[in-house]
């Protein structure tokens, strides 16, 4: 306040003026009356008005002015409504007692036009009903405001016509609240237009028409109308709280349903990485496998090799056994040519010759004997490569068969998996069209309930509480279906996690079995020679304990089929119980349909109903238009019969007394 006087006095200056000391000392007085600035009942000058007008423009530091009383010209009323024109601070303005006239109101109604902070405007004891041209220039400013709350128009002399003229701007304003007219000739007929304007105007609530010789049953309806707009102020306010509360509890609803979806979320990513460590683990646990089977073929193969080694010693011997038996031969031969020649050598050759012998034939017999153990030996290991070769087929099978099975798993998880993301995205996508429809049939209640009795609105509340039950109700199917999925998904995580573990127990047991078998073929290794000294004496058991074997290979034949048939069992089980899955989640969407149809019928229902009472009530207001119309029309006429008949009589009284007194009547009478 301090720097608006020193501008003050400056612009004083500056026009070559003093500056009232008077302004000054009540711009001191009120340095921290938190920006009111009252220059009441002072003699305001035209160069303190200007540079006052100077002053005001943008944001000024005042926020109510008080100009009454003031003795202001119409050229510095004009200097200050033009610089409040642009001003956005100064929230109310008192010009009462000024004597404004056509120009004060032509400079009020660019104020109004213009201004878009002054909510309160005093114009108490002003002339602005005097000229009709400056009134309609101000009720035009008034018809464009749509800012100013409260306006005091008493003892202005507004007359009826005046009061059509306000009645008019105050159809269009949608923002003052409180109109203060008493004291002035508005009159039967303006009464009645402000009346009308009542039916349009929904946002006044006070309206002060004592001592305008108004009727009072203009005055009972013109209270009748403002309870009503009070009533619809009210209802207003509450439909409003109410869609306040709604929007904020759909929007709790919604970021409920968004942290249940991150939940969901990440409980599968959780899932994912569990089911990738699980394929991880698998996967090593396979290579671990994979590389005890390459040990197992190496290992087969060394056998192999000593198989070959084991049979190149046997044609050796065999061999050997052939040339000891030509050498027995030509030995023979040459004792029988030498027998003739060699009498007397006879006996020494021939007990040379039996020494010889013995000693060939237990050769002989030794050797037969290890051939015999040798193939015996070579048999066995045929029998061991050929169970090995049965076992490894069986484990590369179950493993085939596993990794198959795994990957039916995974391939039915990751199935269950996307159609509870699209169930639940679709469930989602669903309350939000819920939501979308919600606000809009609030909005469209909200629109109805402006235009539409009491007892509509009632009607449509309770249509909205039904409505908000079906809703709880599809929340609460949604949650219940939600939770049974996520059941289901734990069952089938649990169903998963126990049969892989069996698998891999399986599989771990059949891998210490086949290390098992292979510290039993190294130590069948290190004990051939010991075997091929028994061999020939369990010759018979190991024939008995082939057939055995062969016994045993068709009961894990039969084990096997038997477990293919347990694995088609679930298949099946599996699929029913996938197809009962999908049975349900039909029937509750074809509910869900069944109750979006039923919000579609309904919303149709309230959209016709707002239709029909929006074009009954544009016939109600045409019609009372043309009432209106026709009501001035005939009282326009009326005034003009009663004008017309005044004339006639005045003009017959005139004439009536012109005849008596000019008549010998007349003379007789006044000579009398």
């Amino acid at each position: 306040m301090e720097q608006f006087r020193h501008d003050y006095a400056r612009l004083c200056a500056a026009a070559g003026a003093a500056p009232q000391e008077a302004v000054l000392r009540r711009l001191r007085e009120h340095d921290g009356a938190r920006g009111r600035l009252d220059l009441a009942a002072q003699s305001l000058s035209l160069q303190t008005c200007s540079a006052l007008g100077r002053l005001l423009p943008g944001a000024a530091p005042l926020a109510a002015l008080a100009l009454g009383d003031c003795g202001l010209s119409e050229e510095g009323v004009r200097l200050l409504l033009h610089g409040l024109c642009s001003n956005t601070t100064v929230k109310s303005l008192d010009l009462k007692g000024n004597n404004l006239r056509s120009m004060g109101a032509e400079a009020l109604g660019k104020l109004l036009r213009q201004n878009k902070s002054i909510r309160s405007l005093t114009l108490e004891w002003n002339s602005l009903g005097m000229w009709e041209e400056g009134f309609s220039f101000f009720c035009q400013g008034l018809r464009a405001n749509n800012v100013l709350q409260r306006l005091d128009l008493r003892n202005n002399q507004i007359n009826h016509q005046g009061a059509g003229e306000l009645a008019m701007a105050l159809t269009h304003n949608t923002s003052l609240q409180e109109l203060d007219l008493r004291w002035n000739n508005i009159g039967l007929l303006g009464g009645r237009a402000l009346l009308n304007c009542l039916h349009s105007n929904k946002t006044l609530k006070r309206l002060e028409l004592v001592g305008n010789n108004v009727p009072g049953d203009i005055l009972k309806a013109v209270e009748q109308a403002l309870d009503h707009n009070q009533d619809r102020e009210v209802i207003l306010s509450e439909a409003q709280n109410q869609v306040n509360v709604l929007s904020k509890e759909v929007l709790s609803l919604k970021d409920e349903k968004n942290k249940q979806f991150m939940d969901f979320m990440d409980t599968v990513d959780k899932e994912k990485e569990e089911r990738a460590r699980s394929e991880k683990m698998s996967a090593a646990r396979v290579s671990q496998l994979q590389e005890a089977l390459d040990e197992q073929y190496s290992i087969m193969n060394s056998l192999k090799t000593k198989l070959q080694m084991t049979e190149a010693a046997l044609a050796l011997s065999e061999q050997k056994v052939r040339n000891l038996g030509e050498l027995l031969n030509a030995m023979k031969q040459e004792q029988n040519c030498v027998a003739e020649c060699h009498v007397r050598e006879l006996q020494q050759q021939k007990q040379e010759g039996a020494d010889r012998e013995g000693k060939l034939l237990h050769d002989l017999s030794a050797a037969s004997e290890k051939n015999l153990l040798l193939r015996n030996q070579v048999d066995e290991l045929e029998r061991k490569c050929k169970v090995q070769q049965d076992q490894l087929f069986q484990v590369k099978q179950d493993l085939t068969n596993t990794t198959a099975e795994l990957k039916l798993r995974a391939v039915e998880a990751e199935e269950r998996l996307e159609m509870e993301k699209r169930r639940y995205k679709q469930s989602l996508e669903d309350m939000e069209s819920l939501r979308i429809k919600e606000v809009g049939r609030l909005t469209q209640h909200m629109e109805a309930s402006e235009r539409s009795m009491h007892n509509r609105i009632q009607s449509l509340e309770a249509i909205r509480i039904s409505l908000e039950e079906e809703l709880s109700q599809v929340k609460a199917a949604a949650l219940t279906e939600r939770g049974q999925a996520e059941e289901e998904l734990i069952k089938v995580r649990s169903q998963a996690r126990l049969e892989e573990q069996q698998r891999l127990e399986h599989l771990e047991e059949k891998l210490r079995l086949m290390t098992e078998s292979r510290d039993e073929a190294q130590n069948c290794c290190l004990k051939q020679k010991e075997m091929v000294a028994e061999a020939q004496a369990k010759a018979k058991q190991l024939s008995v304990y082939a057939d055995g074997l062969r016994r045993r290979l068709d009961e894990l034949q039969q084990d096997l089929d038997s477990k293919e048939e347990e694995k088609v069992t679930e298949l099946n089980k599996v699929k029913l119980e996938l197809q009962e899955q999908i049975g349900h989640l039909e029937a509750e969407r074809t509910a869900q349909d069944g109750l979006r149809e039923k919000i579609a019928a309904l919303e149709r229902q309230l959209k016709a109903l707002s239709s029909n009472h929006r074009e009954a009530l544009l016939d109600k207001e045409g019609e009372i238009s043309l009432l209106l119309e026709k009501l001035r029309m005939k009282e326009a006429e009326i005034s003009r019969v009663r004008e017309e008949e005044a004339q006639r009589a005045s003009f017959l009284q005139n004439a009536i007394m012109a005849y008596v007194q000019g008549s010998p009547l007349g003379t007789h009478s006044c000579r009398k």
